[in-house]
């Protein structure tokens, strides 16, 4: 990516939130839980590749409405909680790349660990390797090793979450300056650069929250638990 822009376009908090389930917790639950387990099952056991290709395209085609009728409700520790949000993760990317691309490329530039490494895109990261690489993770789940792929998720997260700290410390920085001119004139500003701060804050909060929902759910996976 050849230049970053000041202020990321930001996505809405929403996108990041389960949707509403249904009347009945209990019922939901378990058909949810039945149906990760059979699309899991059957995906790895199609050799030919397309029950895969169907897993990949479905929200692509049908939107995210559906599963989040079915797996929204469910706890994040779990099988059908893990799928929903590696979905809703994937369609973020694919919908927000651009902003996605920026963010992670900021994150990876402030971030001092391993969470790059993981989460394996390449150096630089436009538009197109952001979708390259959650199609990436998504396909892990279904054809490598689940919980690699649950950790390569949330270190994108955390990755892009650094990303939204390091843009909100820049909007931070530029109140001084604003606060020495008129307050009449530059009050606009001095909010708009405040709002943009908190926003950002809030969204690496929502990031850092699902990176560490992953990685619980690949120690789940590992000790056999995830369920």
């Amino acid at each position: 990516m050849s230049e970053s822009p000041k202020k990321p376009a930001l996505f809405a908090g929403h996108e990041f939130m389960a949707f509403e389930g249904g009347d009945d917790p209990a019922k939901v639950s378990a058909v949810a839980h039945d149906v990760a387990r059979a699309l899991l099952s059957r995906v790895r056991a199609d050799e030919q590749g397309l029950a895969l290709e169907r897993a990949m395209a479905y929200v692509d085609e049908n939107g995210l409405d559906d599963l989040a009728e079915l797996w929204s409700a469910t706890s994040a520790h779990s099988l059908p909680g893990a799928l929903w949000r590696l979905y809703v993760v994937r369609d973020l990317i694919h919908r927000r790349a651009s902003e996605i691309s920026v963010l992670y490329a900021r994150g990876a530039e402030s971030l001092h660990t391993v969470d790059p490494v993981i989460a394996g895109a390449p150096t630089p990261a436009g538009p197109e390797e952001m979708t390259s690489l959650a199609d990436d993770i998504l396909r892990g789940v279904f054809v490598g090793d689940f919980a690699d792929a649950l950790e390569r998720a949330a270190a994108f997260c955390a990755v892009v979450a650094a990303g939204c700290v390091s843009f909100a410390d820049d909007a931070d920085a530029v109140h001084p300056a604003l606060e020495r001119g008129s307050s009449q004139v530059l009050s606009s500003a001095l909010d708009a650069h405040a709002e943009q701060a908190r926003a950002l804050t809030q969204q690496a909060l929502r990031l850092s929250h699902t990176a560490a929902e992953f990685r619980t759910c690949a120690s789940l996976w590992r000790r056999g638990s995830l369920d």
